[in-house]
């Protein structure tokens, strides 16, 4: 039998590559041939994901982490010349101390270096991951490198017309939310980068502010597009400054893998997240890997580090939805990489004798 892995990283625990990896290690044998294919939404791993679907190469180059901190960050290059890059590579949330994380202070100037950096390299086409951002600055950040580098005045009021060439901007993304206002990027994700309350209002008038002026400037606003408000608003520069195009991450990666016609022999898909609940049914990348699987009457298992809401993932459509951390076990001990690889070796164990009954009978869906 065929089976096809196509899962996102268990955030802040295991890659995408090495979820698939301890998969496939586990349930290979004689009579299977497994496939394995990183993935990514648009988070944590965008840039391995679209750098191996593309089959480019990854470049490093010296940038400002949030804290303007110097810091060596990498980015992709495709043969065709589109740059791949992972806000967070730059301004991710991971790059802080829990004790340094403040969106007053964050800067997501690093991404607009990533960007120059890429632009000096001759690449035109970028796509943009947008996730796993500390940062709150509505993208001014980026906006100021790619002043620094490319306007006279280095004001970023000049970019519209700057030396900066005619480019094509796709963000990889699937948050909706516009810049500002109670579903904005400060109120919804203000609190998980270290905004207190009196942080969040000051950061949504911030935002405000930026909005307005940018407006008055360029004879448009872009504030309250569906992921303006993505990585803390920075969703919202690339929209408002180069007219760039929101994606959903997960239907941009299976596109461009050809997934469709990569999986349509396969008698099974495996997919997975670190947390499965009613969350992942509202576009996040199982669900998208699922809807293409029904098309073609596929099954797919999920799995995932922690399960909730398991009826409404089997009503959905899910043939199974695991979870593979035991009941007893501390959520610190489960998220130890060698720990979480144990309990998907455990998982395959318990699993792999319904593989058979699958050759037997085809899924009705």
């Amino acid at each position: 039998m065929k089976i096809v892995i196509a899962t996102d990283s268990f955030k802040g625990c295991l890659t995408s590559e090495e979820v698939e990896s301890t998969l496939a290690q586990a349930l290979s044998g004689e009579d299977t041939e497994v496939l394995t294919l990183p993935m990514s939404d648009g988070g944590e791993g965008m840039l391995e994901a679209f750098v191996s679907a593309l089959h480019g190469s990854i470049v490093e180059t010296e940038v400002h982490n949030p804290l303007m901190q110097c810091i060596s960050a990498p980015y992709g290059i495709a043969p065709d010349g589109t740059a791949v890059i992972e806000s967070a590579r730059a301004c991710g949330l991971t790059l802080m101390k829990e004790d340094e994380r403040n969106p007053l202070v964050a800067t997501t100037y690093g991404v607009g270096e990533l960007i120059a950096d890429a632009l000096c390299r001759g690449c035109r086409t970028f796509i943009i991951g947008l996730g796993g951002s500390g940062t709150s600055d509505a993208g001014k950040g980026m906006l100021q490198a790619l002043a620094d580098r490319f306007t006279e005045s280095k004001s970023i009021d000049e970019l519209p017309s700057s030396r900066i060439p005619a480019c094509r901007f796709l963000l990889a993304s699937d948050v909706r939310n516009p810049l500002y206002g109670e579903n904005g990027a400060a109120f919804v994700f203000g609190p998980q980068k270290g905004a207190t309350p009196q942080m969040v209002e000051q950061l949504d008038r911030q935002a405000r502010l930026f909005a307005r002026h940018s407006a008055a400037q360029l004879g448009r606003d872009a504030s309250q597009v569906a992921g303006a408000g993505a990585a803390g608003g920075l969703g919202y520069a690339f929209i408002q400054y180069f007219r760039a195009e929101v994606k959903s991450g997960a239907d941009l990666l299976l596109r461009l893998i050809h997934f469709d016609e990569t999986i349509s022999n396969a008698d099974l898909i495996i997919t997975g997240e670190g947390r499965a609940d009613r969350q992942t049914l509202m576009g996040k990348l199982p669900e998208r890997i699922l809807r293409s699987a029904q098309k073609q009457h596929i099954p797919v298992w999920l799995v995932a580090g922690q399960t909730s809401d398991t009826e409404s993932l089997l009503r959905a459509g899910f043939a199974r939805a695991d979870g593979i951390t035991p009941a007893y076990m501390p959520i610190e001990e489960a998220m130890r990489p060698e720990t979480a690889r144990k309990n998907l070796q455990a998982w395959v164990s318990r699993i792999k004798h319904r593989l058979p009954a699958l050759c037997r009978k085809p899924y009705q869906g």
